[in-house]
């Protein structure tokens, strides 16, 4: 959707280890690509901040899952929070870590 929403689109994609699905561009996939290219290096930094901005507020919209200080990832602390409160809306359901906190909790 990111890509689609690109004006003026792009020729091509640089992509970070695997190729888009679904995608019509022509796409280079480069394994440890933040590591060998600039601007795969530039999105990843680009794209960090915002998530970790964007926990920031979530953990305003959601307390008690520590969101601001682990920014989602699936450390003991998060983990501990999907059992004792739930999971989110926000929650990625993709995350098997996700699933398996939530069946701990039941």
């Amino acid at each position: 959707r990111a890509v689609l929403a690109l004006q003026p689109q792009p020729e091509a994609l640089l992509v970070d280890a695997r190729v888009v699905p679904n995608m019509a561009l022509r796409q280079q996939a480069i394994v440890r690509g933040d590591q060998k290219s600039l601007s795969i290096a530039a999105a990843s930094v680009i794209a960090k901040t915002t998530r970790d901005g964007l926990m920031v507020r979530l953990d305003q919209q959601y307390p008690g899952y520590g969101l601001a200080q682990h920014k989602g990832y699936p450390v003991s602390q998060h983990r501990d929070a999907i059992r004792r409160l739930g999971v989110l809306p926000i929650h990625r359901r993709s995350f098997p870590s996700l699933w398996r906190a939530a069946r701990d909790a039941d």
